[in-house]
C-alpha cells in the first residue's frame, strides 16, 4: 500500500475513534479530523486536525497540506455528522440546512478534494457512513434521513465515476449503535428501539469499524457502490 494515509472525519470519539483504531491496526496512517479534540489524544493518530467540514476551502487546504507533508491520501472515511431533530412541520429550516451541510456537503468536500489525486494515481478508497434511517426514514429526522440518503446516492455516483480509475466508493449504514448519543437517550426509548432488533442488543462501534476496514482493504477491491447494513437484522433492504 503506497497511498497509506487514511483520513477519518469525526475521529475523536465513538464510531470515528473505533474506525481510526482498527485502520491503524491494519497499517493505515491516520489523519483524524474533528471539531474538538480531547486532551488525551490517542497516539495512533499520525496527525489530528480541527477543521470545519462545511468549509470547502479549509478542506481543500487541509488535503494539500496532508499530501505535501505526509504523502498521498488513499482512504477517506466520512463519518462526521450532527443531528438537529424535530418533526418536519415544525422544523426550523436552519436546522435542516445545518444537517445537510455537515452530513452531506461535508463528505462531498472531502471527496471533491481527494478524488483528483486518487484518479491520477489509479487508486483510492472512499467509505461514507450513512444510516439505517436513510433506508427506512425516521420520524423527527427528516433532515438527517435526507442527508444520509443523499450520501448513498452520491456514493453510488462516485463509484461509477471512479471504477475505471481503481477507486471504490461504498457506504456503511449503521443501525442502533452504543455511543454517547444513544447513551443520552431516555432508558425507555432505548429499550423500545432494542426490542425491534432481532439480535436483541445494540451494536458496538467496533462492529462498524470492522466493516470499514474490510471495505478499505484489498479483500474488497471488487466491491463498489454498495450499502453495507450493520444493524443486527433490524432492517433487511
Amino acid at each position: 500500500m503506497t497511498a497509506n494515509i487514511a483520513i477519518v472525519t469525526g475521529a475523536a470519539r465513538g464510531i470515528g475513534a473505533a474506525i481510526s483504531t482498527t485502520l491503524h491496526r491494519d497499517g493505515w496512517r491516520i489523519v483524524g479530523v474533528d471539531r474538538v479534540w480531547p486532551a488525551d489524544i490517542a497516539p495512533l493518530f499520525t496527525s489530528t486536525e480541527t477543521v470545519d467540514v462545511t468549509d470547502f476551502a479549509a478542506v481543500t487546504n487541509l488535503i494539500a497540506k496532508i499530501e505535501a507533508e505526509l504523502g498521498p491520501v488513499g482512504l477517506v472515511v466520512n463519518n462526521a455528522g450532527i443531528t438537529r431533530d424535530g418533526v418536519a412541520h415544525k422544523m426550523d429550516p436552519a436546522d435542516f440546512r445545518a444537517v445537510i451541510d455537515v452530513n452531506l456537503m461535508g463528505p462531498f468536500h472531502f471527496c471533491r478534494a481527494t478524488l483528483p489525486g486518487m484518479r491520477q494515481r489509479g487508486y483510492g478508497r472512499i467509505v461514507n457512513i450513512s444510516s439505517l434511517n436513510a433506508q427506512r426514514g425516521q420520524a423527527g429526522q427528516a433532515n438527517y434521513a435526507a442527508a444520509k440518503a443523499g450520501l448513498i446516492a452520491m456514493t453510488k455516483s462516485i463509484a461509477l465515476e471512479g471504477a475505471a480509475k481503481g477507486i471504490t466508493a461504498n457506504c456503511v449504514a449503521p443501525g442502533f449503535i452504543k455511543t454517547d448519543m444513544t447513551d443520552a437517550m431516555r432508558a425507555d426509548m432505548r429499550e423500545m428501539e432494542i426490542a425491534h432488533i432481532p439480535m436483541g442488543r445494540m451494536g458496538a462501534p467496533n462492529d462498524i469499524a470492522e466493516m470499514v476496514a474490510f471495505l478499505a482493504s484489498d479483500k474488497a477491491s471488487y466491491i463498489s457502490g454498495q450499502v453495507m447494513a450493520v444493524n443486527g437484522g433490524q432492517l433487511m433492504p
